[in-house]
């Protein structure tokens, strides 16, 4: 059973319904996908419902929290969690608040750069108050003032950079417990983009369920080294595509990157 286990959608910052990444999945021949929008679950609802109706093909609800630790940001997905408990929704909408909180601020940075931006010229791009660095991005490409979303990025939005703000989130082993609390596998997103590669010892000590091996920007060694390093700490080794929507290189990255999930006896067991 093949699934695409890193999956976003409209509800954070993809470019996709649910209806429409699902589609998308079945033509690429995926037997499933799981949904990990950032800090939020509310496209888990429509995608499940959506599936319910499909013959072979299912959706695994998730999430992505971003933390920061030791001046990096760290992503933690979670896994088969309760979509519908307080303690989680209470802690979504924290972060979400303060995403709100940190937009309003790069976009006062923006100004004060001399660039005329406002939140309303942003939420156009937003779905359900979700406001990112890409809706940002994308309201700088449509005034002008940049080329492209990358060029947002390497010029205003990223780390370093003149408009970058660091949003206030939960931290490193809090996110962990709550994937736990929450009936979920807590596993390391992207392990091989991490500058310092001890967070990865961190996360195992604060009781990570596995490694995301498999992933569009990990290069054949991140792959290994992650596949190793899993084995030896008995580990989950899980894999997806980080799919945004986007075409890369001709194509989407969705079935090109993925797992099979008769090799997780931990995750198939839960389907």
């Amino acid at each position: 059973m093949i699934f695409d286990l890193h999956v976003h959608t409209i509800y954070s910052d993809g470019l996709f319904s649910p209806k429409e990444v699902i589609n998308l999945a079945r033509e690429k021949g995926l037997n499933g996908i799981a949904i990990t929008d950032h800090d939020t679950v509310k496209g888990i609802y429509p995608a499940l419902n959506i599936s319910k109706n499909l013959n072979e093909f299912q959706v695994i609800p998730g999430v992505e929290f971003g933390t920061i630790f030791e001046d990096e940001e760290v992503h933690l997905l979670g896994y088969f969690i309760d979509y519908t408990s307080k303690k989680l929704l209470d802690a979504l909408n924290m972060l979400k608040e303060n995403r709100i909180k940190r937009g309003i601020k790069i976009v006062e940075k923006l100004n004060s750069l001399g660039m005329k931006l406002s939140i309303h010229d942003i939420k156009k791009f937003v779905k359900d108050d979700y406001i990112g660095r890409p809706h940002i991005g994308k309201a700088l490409v449509e005034k002008g003032y940049v080329m492209s979303l990358e060029e947002a990025f390497e010029k205003f939005l990223d780390k370093g950079k003149p408009a970058y703000v660091q949003r206030k989130t939960l931290t490193l082993k809090e996110t962990i417990d709550l994937i736990h609390e929450v009936n979920g596998i807590a596993i390391l997103a992207h392990p091989g983009l991490l500058k310092n590669k001890n967070i990865i010892n961190k996360c195992i000590q604060f009781g990570i369920d596995g490694l995301e091996a498999i992933h569009s920007k990990h290069s054949a060694n991140d792959v290994r080294m992650c596949i190793k390093i899993a084995r030896m700490n008995n580990l989950i080794i899980t894999g997806g595509s980080d799919c945004h929507g986007k075409i890369i290189n001709g194509d989407y990255l969705i079935g090109k990157y993925y797992v099979n999930i008769n090799h997780i006896p931990k995750m198939k067991g839960r389907l």
